[in-house]
């Protein structure tokens, strides 16, 4: 592939991501009647709910972000990270936040080869 193609991909996942993080963000911080339900049902409060929202924007504009984008990269994963623990808890189905954390892993590998070649480090470190 060559670094067009590479670089066009890595953003135009980046902006998929973009819209969906917004989207559930939206409604945690519009307090969407539906969103609110299932808050409540795992036991989370509206105030703590739109704290929620407030975490997952500003995460999700330092991974837009190219000079902070391995930042909120991380801030992302570890927040899909206590979503799934959070579903698992309340025995609540977990592929889609799963399969989100796997996408947002895929684009942070296309758009950070640093990140990448850190994670998949194949030389030894000498002493």
């Amino acid at each position: 592939m060559s670094q067009k193609t590479i670089k066009i991909t890595g953003w135009a996942l980046t902006i998929i991501l973009g819209l969906i993080f917004t989207m559930s963000a939206f409604m945690k911080l519009t307090q969407n009647e539906t969103a609110l339900a299932q808050a409540s049902s795992f036991g989370i409060d509206t105030t703590t709910y739109q704290f929620l929202g407030i975490i997952e924007i500003f995460s999700l504009i330092l991974f837009i972000i190219p000079r902070t984008g391995i930042l909120g990269t991380l801030l992302l994963i570890a927040y899909l990270g206590g979503a799934i623990v959070t579903h698992l808890q309340h025995q609540q189905p977990i592929a889609m936040a799963v399969i989100f954390q796997m996408l947002l892993w895929i684009t942070a590998f296309i758009r950070f080869p640093e990140l990448k070649q850190r994670i998949f480090q194949t030389k030894k470190v000498q002493q």
